[in-house]
């Protein structure tokens, strides 16, 4: 004899539940990872600018003595091969202060544009 009453697997009217619980979960740690991605490349593009900065302005100071147009354009030099843009080169007595930006916009508009600062003194024996 056949019956035909259908039995229930899954227990009741929690049925499911647990996939929606871990589908949640999983969305939840995949934000989390996307969010730790994030922040770790903006630390890395900070570390490189400012590396560019200091590079840039160390560059601008030993080019001292040939004048500031040709020290500028050194510090635009080094920060060119750094994969960054020199934003400013101006002098404030015998200090050579670089501003650097990221040259590549890989990064979401909302998020404000890295740029780095450096001052270097000049280059010389010390008196």
């Amino acid at each position: 004899m056949r019956t035909t009453e259908r039995t229930d697997r899954a227990g009741g009217p929690d049925a499911g539940v647990a996939t929606v619980w871990t589908a949640a979960a999983v969305a939840a740690l995949v934000s989390v990872a996307a969010l730790v991605f994030l922040l770790g490349a903006a630390m890395a593009a900070r570390h490189r600018l400012e590396a560019a900065a200091d590079l840039g302005a160390l560059a601008a100071a030993s080019h001292a003595a040939e004048g500031p147009a040709r020290a500028c354009e050194r510090a635009r030099w080094v920060a060119e091969h750094l994969s960054a843009v020199v934003l400013s080169c101006r002098w404030e007595r015998s200090d050579a202060l670089v501003e650097v930006g990221s040259a590549s916009g890989g990064r979401p508009a909302w998020l404000p544009a890295p740029s780095a600062r450096a001052r270097a003194g000049p280059v010389g024996p010390a008196p």
